[in-house]
C-alpha cells in the first residue's frame, strides 16, 4: 500500500509541474502578443500597387530609354541575356519571383551602385529576397562568363588589322592587347593596407585581354592594389588552372610596358 501511493504522489507532482511548466510558456505568449499590439507597426511594408513583376514588364513596354536609365542596358539586350541564362540552364524561375525580375534586380542594384533595401522598395519585395535573387544572378553570369569571354580566334589577323592600313602590316601577327585596371573593390580590415593602391583607394589590380573587336578575351582578378603589373601579369600566363588563352605559334599580344618593363615589349611567352 506504501508503495502505490508513493506512485500517485509521485505522478501527482509530476503533473502539477507540466501545468505549472504550461501556465509559464501561457505567460509569456501574453506578454509577448500584448507587446505585439502595442509597439509594433502593423502597417503592410510593400503595399505599392506596382509589384516588382509589374514593373519589370512597364520598363519592358515602355519608352527605350526608360529600361536604358533603370537596368543601364538596351531592351533587346536585356531580352537576350535573359533568354541565355535560361536556354544554358543557369537561371531557372524561382517559386516567386521570375528570371526577368531577377535579372532586374541585379542590374538595378550594380549599374546604380544602390543599397539593397532601396532595391527592395522599388521591386516590393524583402531584403531577403533581395539579397537571395542577387546571389542568384550573380552565379549564373559567373557561369555564362566563360562561354563569353574566350578569344575568337588564336591564331589568324584580326580584320581590324588585315584592313587597316595604319596598322597592317605592323600589327600583322597580333590578336589583341594586355593591360590592367584598378577595380574598387572591399577587404577586411586587418587587409586592407595590401589593397590600397597609390590613390589611396582600396582596389583590386585586374589584367584584362581585349581584342581589336573590343571584346574581352581574358580577365584576371583578385591581386591586391599594391601588387605589380609584372606579377599579375606572372602569375596569370604561368598558372596552367588560369587557362590564359596563348596564340598559335607566330603570333602575339601587344602588352603594356608596365608588365614587362620594357616598352613596346610583344608577347606571350611559354
Amino acid at each position: 500500500m506504501s508503495t502505490s501511493n508513493g506512485d500517485n504522489n509521485s505522478d501527482s507532482d509530476s503533473d502539477m509541474e507540466e501545468l505549472e511548466e504550461m501556465a509559464h510558456h501561457m505567460l509569456i505568449c501574453m506578454n509577448i502578443y500584448e507587446y505585439w499590439q502595442s509597439y509594433v507597426d502593423r502597417t503592410p511594408c510593400h503595399n505599392s500597387v506596382l509589384s516588382g513583376h509589374e514593373y519589370v514588364q512597364e520598363l519592358l513596354n515602355g519608352n527605350p530609354d526608360r529600361i536604358y536609365d533603370s537596368f543601364r542596358m538596351d531592351k533587346h539586350v536585356f531580352l537576350r541575356l535573359c533568354q541565355t541564362l535560361e536556354t544554358l540552364d543557369l537561371l531557372h524561375h524561382d517559386r516567386h519571383v521570375g528570371i526577368q525580375e531577377a535579372v532586374g534586380i541585379f542590374l538595378f542594384i550594380v549599374s546604380h551602385s544602390i543599397r539593397m533595401r532601396v532595391a527592395a522598395e522599388r521591386f516590393q519585395r524583402s531584403k531577403d529576397t533581395i539579397h537571395r535573387q542577387f546571389k542568384r544572378v550573380l552565379t549564373a553570369l559567373c557561369g555564362l562568363s566563360p562561354r563569353i569571354i574566350r578569344p575568337s580566334s588564336r591564331g589568324e589577323t584580326p580584320p581590324e588589322i588585315l584592313n587597316s592600313p595604319k596598322y597592317y602590316p605592323y600589327f600583322e601577327k597580333c590578336i589583341g592587347a594586355i593591360d590592367g585596371t584598378h577595380v574598387a573593390a572591399w577587404a577586411p580590415a586587418q587587409k586592407q593596407t595590401s589593397y590600397r593602391g597609390r590613390k589611396v583607394l582600396i582596389t583590386q589590380n585586374v589584367m584584362c585581354a581585349c581584342s581589336f573587336d573590343m571584346m574581352f578575351t581574358f580577365v584576371y582578378t583578385g591581386w591586391e592594389g599594391t601588387a605589380n603589373d609584372s606579377r599579375v601579369f606572372t602569375d596569370a600566363v604561368l598558372r596552367p588552372e588560369n587557362e590564359f588563352p596563348f596564340p598559335e605559334e607566330g603570333y602575339y599580344y601587344v602588352v603594356d610596358a608596365g608588365y614587362t618593363n620594357m616598352p613596346g615589349f610583344l608577347a606571350p611567352y611559354r
